[in-house]
């Protein structure tokens, strides 16, 4: 596996334990997290900068992070952090590819 798939594996570990200390803490609600979070995936989607070729594939890389975390903000375990295949798994099977405007 490439070392920096698992470096990506490893921050959003340590990610969902924050979002999962924000949500225990108070600080944040399970809908405040998702809100933002669907906010960015907006904005990933819609990046003036991206050039208009980009497969649908390479399109889904970059919101696989997005998306990870909004998985892990609904946990009904709030106080445990889900392992990072378990919540993969989830988001690859409840992707949406995006389709080209047109």
């Amino acid at each position: 596996m490439n070392t920096a798939n698992l470096q990506l594996e490893g921050l959003l570990l340590a990610l969902s334990s924050l979002v999962s200390l924000l949500r225990q803490k108070g600080i944040a609600s399970e809908e405040e997290i998702c809100a933002v979070l669907k906010q960015a995936e907006a904005a990933a989607l819609g990046d003036p900068a991206r050039p208009g070729g980009v497969s649908a594939a390479n399109v889904e890389a970059v919101l696989f992070p997005i998306r990870y975390l909004k998985a892990a903000a609904v946990n009904p375990l709030q106080d445990a952090v889900q392992p990072f295949s378990q919540v993969a798994t989830h988001v690859g099977q409840t992707k949406r590819i995006p389709q080209p405007a047109g």
